[in-house]
């Protein structure tokens, strides 16, 4: 089978691939879930004019002379703290103290710091003047009632939260997160931890990609390591598929007389397995279950296990749980040190990154290379760089590209 590109492999996982269904979900249950569809503001921000500092209303024509030699004295006629939901009148002549975030008093229309005064509480001795409008905050300054706050498509974080909050709204219409089956199979695989006879070894991919999936907001559902045992293997997809949006495999994927996962899924039709010029995560697959769920298939060594989800899976994720633009990111950087690359495949090396200057300096995690089971290495790693697949040496100082995200 002609080798694919790794770009052309991803755009085939995000082709015709849609996204979970829209649920309403309290606003501190929404971080890291998708916007379902665009959000207005059903409240102006600031909602009513207010102070942007702790100090004294007034109007700006009363205090104009003040200074540290002639200071304005005004009488306090009454406090303004934030909360305080009666209206005020500030007549001419004098102040009202206020808080920051209380709403400014009608007649108002400047604020004086505190620190611009004596502080006093009966009257007050302004030192300092103020222009017209100074630490005010106008209703409706930074968003109008109506105006939009956040697109659909945008992945919910910290900041998104607190301005759908501001802006009025307790709920918020997003796609549920996807439910993702992870699995591994191996006969030689065994939970970290336990004893390991002769020829076995500790199981983490499973932990790699849950972790991962985790991370882009959608749930993980791990699974102990399957043997390469077709029977076993259906049994598995056979239980988990009604419940999952997805199922990501590792392991059984390339031309060996045991590759369980080929064995049991290149028959159904929906299904492509073939190489992808890169190294490593050559032998790659994906497709359907019979009950249409999608299912992806990665090689089973475990840099490949990672790479792979950070140049395929990561993507196909946010756009299964609603995400716009998922196409990774690659920034520039330079390579501190020589290295190789395979001929005609595109190469992801596991690197750490420092600066000299501006431009980020890469090398390799692993002193051995970038061969697909130096998972040790990889622990260390900040990024993943890509060497294009008509380069095949890296020099120091050559120009390399970085992908963004990749943990």
């Amino acid at each position: 089978m002609t080798p694919i590109s790794a770009d052309d492999y991803r755009a085939r996982l995000l082709a015709d691939l849609t996204p979970t269904a829209t649920v309403r979900t309290q606003l501190g249950d929404a971080v890291g879930m998708v916007l379902a569809k665009d959000l207005l503001a059903r409240e102006q921000i600031p909602p009513f004019t207010n102070s942007a500092m702790d100090g004294y209303a007034v109007r700006a024509d009363d205090v104009a002379g003040a200074s540290t030699e002639h200071p304005v004295v005004l009488p306090v006629a009454d406090d303004v703290p934030a909360g305080r939901t009666d209206r005020l009148t500030l007549v001419a002549g004098t102040a009202i103290r206020i808080m920051t975030g209380a709403p400014l008093p009608d007649g108002a229309d400047t604020i004086v710091p505190v620190e611009a005064t004596d502080g006093g509480t009966s009257t007050v001795a302004i030192t300092e003047a103020r222009a017209l409008g100074a630490h005010v905050r106008s209703a409706g300054d930074d968003l109008a009632a109506g105006d939009l706050v956040l697109r659909a498509g945008t992945r919910l974080t910290a900041r998104h939260l607190g301005a759908a909050a501001a802006a009025g709204h307790g709920e918020l219409e997003v796609h549920a997160r996807p439910r993702v089956a992870v699995i591994s199979t191996g006969s030689e695989l065994v939970e970290p931890g336990q004893p390991l006879a002769f020829g076995q070894i500790p199981e983490s991919n499973s932990h790699v990609l849950a972790a991962a999936v985790a991370e882009t907001g959608s749930v993980a559902v791990r699974v102990a390591a399957v043997p390469d045992d077709e029977d076993a293997l259906r049994e598995v997809l056979a239980r988990l598929s009604p419940d999952v949006d997805a199922i990501i495999l590792s392991g059984g994927v390339s031309v060996g007389a045991y590759d369980v996962v080929k064995a049991v899924l290149a028959p159904l039709p929906s299904m492509w397995f073939g190489p992808v010029r890169m190294q490593p995560g050559k032998p790659q697959g994906s497709g359907r279950l019979e009950d249409g769920t999608l299912v992806i298939t990665l090689p089973g060594n475990p840099v490949s296990v990672y790479v792979s989800f950070e140049v395929f899976v990561r993507s196909t994720l946010r756009r299964l749980a609603g995400e716009g633009d998922v196409e990774p990111r690659f920034l520039p950087a330079r390579a501190a040190v020589d290295w190789s690359s395979p001929a005609g495949r595109e190469q992801y090396m596991p690197v750490t990154i420092s600066r000299d200057g501006i431009t980020p300096l890469v090398h390799p995690a692993s002193r051995r290379g970038s061969g697909s089971h130096l998972v040790g290495g990889l622990a260390g790693a900040d990024g993943l760089a890509r060497v294009r697949a008509e380069v095949t040496r890296i020099d120091a100082g050559d120009e390399v590209e970085v992908l963004e995200g990749a943990r």
